[in-house]
């Protein structure tokens, strides 16, 4: 009777040991320790498996240094115990203390000795690693595999060879991870022969030789490969998906997408980022919008797309809903982020931007100051983007390219000379961006014998062959001083074929100095090389409507139509309170105070003309279409957003307007008056360069 009382006692004391370890592996396992710590507190009978577990626990969830505070209270320790602190050590990426234990325990036994050889293996210390599993006394099929697996981290693909032909017991682990070694030296032959002999092969082995070949560009090999799987797991349909996105074969992968049973949040990333910027931005959204599973990379890859296809307002929605959904930005997309508001001229947002990359420590990164840099300039900031040039050091050719490009575009040729002089007297090489942007702070003030100097430079001191792009800033600095006979035979003697910039700069200088017959002579050539491009048929129609050819500019109108030419609108834009305000020339899609905009209009008017304005009637001639023939010169879109900026922006804010094309001369003669009439600075910066408006004066010079 006793004996039967004293066993169920036991069972029950037994039962409920194991029920309590069990719910503190499980509490540890869902990151509540505490609450794993308190059944374990409340334990009437702890076995040395209770304190395994919770000295597992705390390991588990980071915390090693109360996992061995708690092993060293242990009233009694088993090999088991032992094995569990050095394997607690090594998921803690703590290999020097792993081995402590390691060397100081009483007695170890073959998974003491794996664990300690995984910790070195995991750490990049395969050196380390080796020579310990030579000593090993005993080695199991796991060991030999760990160790065949940092031989190939280090991609000692031979060595790992020899390892595994002398393994007793190859599994099928140990035959895939030789396999992924082959395919990662794109050694595909050695892979497949291997791959062919296994006695048994698993969905990893089938991934793992499918992966190989289409990481190896071998997509064709890897389709029928896949297509002859007899199981198909979603790592198996993630890594074809993405093998034919890295390699350009979208149509290939969104079929394969579109039949995949699961997507999987890697796929359906590598699709976003691969169809979209392929410019099917339509399709990718859809995708993101029916992912629920989204992630950082899902986010990154969305704001990259529209960044790359021009859609920013749409990444700036996407990038607030980001964090109000709770994701961090990464710094991918708040890399996008910058160049979107350095698009938009977005100010407000690119402080913003600034200020996170501050609290992650990533505004010291170089490439990151130079995003920073050119930013601010094209935000019309160059004060702050020139405080961030001089505090980094040292400046890679970047940075000066930045600093360089950012004082041409707003006109301040003598500092970008004096910029390019210090840049190379300092020891650095500049490269091709270096010589465009140069060439053209030369070109847009009007310096063209230092311009022929530094262009001649480029093959007699730096040995580089000019390209189309530096040929193009010598026409137009050429064009723009009247010397277009001088331009032209420079395109004559170009070293490489002309393309549509370099005719362009002349079209655009023939305009400036309506020079007909060599305007002609450009227009033919840009119509060859960009047929449905408008902006031949527009300067050329200008030049035609300036000198009273209305047959001619008929003519044009009607080889537009046939071609299906289209020009594009004038469209501005400009920031008020972190919201970009868009105007169209005409209004076609009135602001939603529009009436406001005009009210203002109408208020500046007169003290236009009292300070001498006369609108300059030539420019309402110069579109093609009769529908933008009717909009008044009043209505042209750097006008409205400049009125929207008097509205909106307090005094001493500068207002910053941008523009999609080059500003007209009547816009720029206007804004010139309404920055002295109103005692506001306004910057504008179109499709070529900056415009800084004060006091009446544009620092330009009238030259643009």
């Amino acid at each position: 009777m006793h004996r039967v009382f004293f066993a169920q006692c036991r069972k029950y004391y037994y039962s409920h040991a194991i029920a309590a370890n069990s719910q503190i592996c499980r509490l540890a396992r869902l990151g509540q320790i505490q609450n794993a710590r308190r059944v374990f507190d409340e334990m009437s009978d702890k076995t040395v498996t209770s304190w395994n577990s919770i000295v597992a626990g705390y390991f588990q969830n980071q915390q090693p240094y109360e996992g061995q505070r708690l092993f060293d209270q242990m009233p009694e320790r088993n090999i088991v115990s032992w094995n569990g602190l050095i394997s607690g050590y090594v998921k803690n990426g703590m290999v020097k203390e792993a081995r402590k234990v390691f060397d100081k325990m009483p007695q170890r036994n073959v998974i003491s000795w794996t664990a300690m050889v995984r910790g070195y293996v995991e750490k990049g210390l395969v050196e380390e690693a080796e020579t310990l599993f030579w000593q090993m006394p005993e080695k199991n099929v796991v060991s030999w595999t760990v160790m065949l697996g940092g031989l190939i981290q280090e991609g000692r693909i031979d060595e790992a060879r020899t390892l595994y032909d002398m393994m007793p017991v190859k599994d099928v682990v140990a035959r895939t991870s030789m396999i992924c070694g082959y395919c990662q030296e794109a050694r595909l032959e050695e892979a497949r022969d291997l791959f062919d002999d296994m006695p048994q092969k698993n969905v990893v082995s089938w991934t793992a030789m499918v992966s190989g070949y289409a990481q190896n560009g071998k997509l064709d090999i890897a389709r029928k490969l896949f297509e002859v799987m007899p199981d198909k797991n979603e790592i198996s349909w993630t890594a074809i998906v993405i093998s034919n996105v890295q390699y350009g074969r979208f149509e290939e992968a969104w079929k394969l997408f579109e039949v995949m049973p699961v997507k999987t949040t890697p796929a359906c990333n590598a699709i976003i980022l691969g169809i979209g910027q392929n410019g099917e931005v339509a399709k990718v959204r859809m995708v993101f919008d029916h992912l629920k599973e989204k992630d950082d990379a899902t986010w990154s890859a969305m704001i990259k797309v529209y960044e790359r296809k021009g859609y920013e307002l749409e990444a700036l929605d996407l990038f607030q809903r980001m964090q109000v959904e709770g994701f961090r930005p990464n710094f991918p997309s708040l890399i996008s982020m910058l160049s979107i508001c350095a698009s938009l001229a977005s100010l407000d947002y690119g402080r913003e931007i600034h200020a996170k990359l501050i609290r992650t420590d990533c505004d010291d990164d170089v490439y990151v100051s130079s995003v920073l840099i050119t930013m601010y300039i094209k935000c019309g900031d160059f004060v702050k983007a020139k405080i961030i040039f001089d505090r980094f050091s040292p400046k890679d050719v970047v940075m000066w390219n930045s600093i360089i490009t950012g004082y041409a575009q707003h006109g301040l040729g003598d500092e970008a000379l004096e910029v390019f002089r210090e840049m190379c007297s300092l020891g650095i090489t500049p490269d091709e961006v270096t010589f465009v942007g140069v060439l053209s702070a030369c070109s847009y003030t009007g310096k063209v014998k230092e311009g022929q100097g530094i262009f001649e430079s480029m093959n007699s001191k730096y040995q580089m062959e000019p390209a189309t792009a530096h040929y193009a800033c010598m026409v137009d600095m050429l064009g723009r001083a009247g010397r277009l006979n001088e331009a032209m035979d420079l395109i004559n003697k170009m070293t490489v074929e002309a393309d549509a910039i370099v005719w362009g700069s002349l079209m655009g200088a023939c305009r400036m100095h309506m020079n007909l017959d060599l305007a002609e002579v450009a227009a033919k050539k840009l119509l060859q090389l960009e047929p449905q491009n408008s902006g031949p048929y527009v300067l050329l129609s200008n030049i035609y409507a300036s000198k009273g050819k209305w047959a001619d500019v008929a003519s044009l109108r009607k080889s537009m139509q046939s071609r299906e030419v289209v020009k594009s609108p004038g469209c501005s834009w400009l920031e008020v309170d972190k919201k970009v305000h868009m105007f169209t020339g005409g209004q076609s899609t009135p602001h939603p105070e529009h009436e406001l905009i005009i009210k203002m209009l109408e208020k500046l008017l007169p003290m236009l003309r009292e300070a001498g304005y006369s609108p300059d009637g030539s420019f309402a001639l110069h579109d093609v279409d009769e529908e933008e023939k009717m909009h008044s010169l009043n209505y042209h879109s750097e006008k409205l957003a400049v009125a929207y900026g008097l509205l909106k922006l307090p005094e001493g804010v500068p207002i910053r307007v941008m523009k999609n094309l080059r500003v007209c001369g009547d816009c720029h003669s206007a804004i010139k008056l309404i920055s002295k009439a109103t005692g506001r600075e306004i910057i504008l910066r179109d499709a070529n360069r900056f415009h800084h408006f004060k006091d009446g004066v544009c620092s330009c010079r009238d030259y643009w």
